[in-house]
């Protein structure tokens, strides 16, 4: 199991192995073969960015068994996805907000996040399983209220890719069995997620090689696994913190509205 993170120190970004409270400075690229430094950094000197800059951002709608049963949704035929904007991606740390358009309510939602480890296309479930360099903690934060705004057109796009609903971070950790792993989210420190990943409709590799089919994924690319009972909405000022045991805590508050400036993450 080895947990990787992205940072900035004096200005300047990096990535390394954490190791305890320090990272073990790498070099070259993440997905290919990076070489250490020599350099170890404390943890606490440097500011965590985006673990990694996907092309593209992939999340699942009802792929929790839990959740299905409860909502009396269907079990669907092959995995159901949209797309978030790379506009929206926010580090561990930085504030989420609404956007000045929208007086309607954001809810969280606590995720597996899969990471792409390699160039995939049309692969079959066996290989798209070697495909997964790690998993990262997700909240796929959503507009609830723009969902179904309009009756002719569900508006998934608008509702998830708001600057800043697209949170993730602050690791990737690779080597671990995403049977055993639970999902936590805690809303204020009050427990109001805690699901068991084994309880997906869809297994990660059937993810990856589902959407593979559809799309070329990259090195970088995300898959949110989908979310679960427990989605509430935020109000100003609260902490949402997602947990996943061996990958850390994500967390960030909900401030008011977007203002200029205020979003610094970056699709980039």
């Amino acid at each position: 199991m080895t947990t990787w993170l992205r940072f900035d120190h004096q200005g300047v970004a990096g990535f390394g192995v954490l190791e305890g409270d320090l990272i073990a400075e790498h070099s070259g690229d993440l997905f290919d073969s990076p070489t250490p430094t020599g350099r170890r950094l404390p943890v606490a000197d440097v500011e965590i960015t985006l673990p990694c800059h996907p092309s593209k951002f992939l999340a699942l709608w009802n792929n929790d068994q839990a959740q299905a049963a409860k909502q009396g949704l269907a079990i669907p035929a092959e995995p159901l996805y949209f797309i978030k904007a790379a506009s929206s991606y926010l580090a561990h740390g930085q504030a989420i907000h609404a956007p000045l358009s929208y007086d309607g309510r954001v809810v969280y939602e606590g995720e597996l996040g899969l990471v792409i480890g390699k160039v995939c296309k049309d692969l079959s479930v066996e290989d798209a399983a070697q495909a997964i360099f790690g998993v990262t903690c997700v909240n796929d934060v959503t507009a609830i209220d723009l969902l179904n705004k309009d009756p002719s057109f569900a508006q998934w796009t608008r509702a998830k890719s708001q600057d800043s609903f697209g949170v993730f971070g602050p690791a990737i950790t690779t080597g671990l069995d995403f049977s055993t792993l639970r999902v936590r989210t805690l809303v204020n420190g009050r427990e109001r997620q805690n699901f068991a990943c084994s309880g997906m409709i869809f297994s990660p590799a059937h993810i990856v090689s589902a959407l593979s089919h559809d799309m070329t994924l990259m090195p970088g690319d995300l898959i949110a696994c989908g979310t679960s009972l427990g989605v509430l909405p935020m109000k100003p000022g609260t902490v949402v913190e997602v947990a996943i045991d061996g990958v850390g805590v994500l967390r960030n508050t909900f401030g008011a509205v977007q203002s200029q400036a205020q979003h610094t993450g970056s699709g980039t």
